[in-house]
């Protein structure tokens, strides 16, 4: 008898009376990052070991991540680049399979790599070759790769998994969802991994996008209209939590490393600030002009400090008319807050459609830390993105991953 029954509706092609199933240890759900390195790691143990796949194709976030260079992993792994409802669930899986133990694997496959900024790890040719590398894995532990293939029903039997697919029926031992979350759909993202948690009890922490660009109402993109486009060396906040990365201003609202960032920390209704310059202390350097060149207009002095046309659009916020020498230490004050602490009210994001991933999840709560394993499903496992653990930008997703799938391919 079956304990359990994950019924997934919409699904064309649903298979009824399954009968003499394809038989094997593993059944992985999803050939992305996490899934394709899990079966490798499970089949180089002897396990048999069926991988599914309903794209054409492996591995497509991999293939089109970090401008199609694959941001890897990132050299500065640590608990506080994870958002979780408990951060510390990760540290057991980042600990025990290392961004060095994944370069290892990176430099034994012969591909070559460079670090960007900020510890990011970049392939110096093209992402392809992590698919590669991960697929030649796979086929030298004999993976069964079904690419192309839909999973209808999922069954809880006193002796496994039975699952009905677009291929057949299928009977595994063991069950692992690394179908990844709802993050770029155009791509075959959904929420069906959330669904088979849902179904076999297991509960989901809210999940919305993240590291995604921010919008505006059309009053405020109005004004911001001319600067679509412009780019800046700067910074962004909300509460207690900024980063130090490039702005760009967009016909949207505000994208670029800074705001992808700060957008997995901002909440519907919270205010952000954006520094447009690295100068500590922008009144002062204006002050010091003042003295040097009180002729020159405030834009024109703004101008040794940003793009002109942000240095214009911030004089004509500020209502500042007449030279530099015009102005007292109050309005060079205000000028500086404005390019320093300007305050910004996004009304939402871009959504799944651009976002990079997946915030929320399933609750690490049902999960066990170091196998990865439903605490109240024996031989259910959740990996990658599915989870409630989401990295910043800048490899820490990938390398989340890695050391997931290798957590629970170990234990499989």
């Amino acid at each position: 008898m079956s304990l359990f029954r994950v019924k997934l509706k919409g699904c064309r092609g649903e298979v009824h009376g399954i009968t003499d199933p394809m038989k094997f240890d593993i059944a992985i759900i999803g050939a992305g990052a996490a899934g394709m390195f899990c079966a490798a790691e499970a089949a180089r143990r002897g396990k048999r070991v069926v991988l599914i796949e309903g794209s054409a194709s492996p591995g497509e976030k991999i293939r089109i991540s970090g401008g199609g260079r694959c941001n890897f992993t990132n050299l500065g792994i640590a608990q506080d680049r994870y958002l979780s409802q408990n951060p510390r669930f990760a540290l057991s899986a980042l600990k025990r399979f290392t961004q060095w133990d994944f370069i290892a694997r990176v430099d034994a496959a012969g591909i070559a790599w460079h670090e960007k900024t900020l510890g990011q790890l970049f392939c110096d040719g093209p992402a392809t070759q992590i698919i590669t590398m991960l697929t030649k894995d796979l086929e030298d532990n004999g993976v069964e790769l079904w690419l192309k293939t839909q999973i209808h029903e999922v069954t809880k039997t006193g002796n496994g998994f039975a699952l009905t697919s677009s291929r057949g029926p299928i009977a595994a031992e063991n069950l692992v969802v690394a179908c990844g979350g709802k993050s770029i759909p155009k791509m075959g993202a959904s929420g069906f991994g959330y669904k088979i948690a849902e179904q076999f009890g297991l509960p989901i922490v809210e999940t919305r996008p993240g590291l995604v660009p921010l919008t505006f109402a059309e009053q405020d993109l109005a004004a911001l209209k001319s600067l679509a486009g412009v780019a800046v060396d700067g910074s962004a906040a909300t509460g207690q939590t900024h980063f130090d990365e490039a702005l760009l201003f967009t016909h949207r609202g505000l994208s670029g490393p800074a705001i992808l960032q700060i957008s997995s920390y901002w909440r519907e209704g919270q205010m952000i600030s954006i520094n447009l310059t690295g100068q500590s202390d922008l009144a002062a350097q204006l002050q010091k002009m003042r003295g040097q060149a009180g002729r020159i207009a405030l834009r024109t002095a703004l101008k040794q400090f940003l793009p002109e046309r942000l240095a214009r659009h911030i004089e004509d916020m500020s209502g500042v008319t007449g030279n530099l020498a015009d102005q007292s230490n109050a309005t060079l004050e205000k000028v500086s807050n404005l390019v320093q602490d300007w305050q910004l009210r996004p009304v939402g994001t871009e959504g799944y459609r651009t976002a990079e991933v997946t915030l929320g999840g399933v609750d690490t709560d049902a999960l066990n830390a170091r196998t990865m394993e439903a605490k109240s499903v024996p031989g259910l496992y959740f990996i990658g993105e599915v989870v409630d653990v989401t990295g910043w930008l800048g490899g820490y997703n990938f390398q989340w991953a890695w050391s997931s799938g290798w957590a629970a391919g170990q234990a499989l």
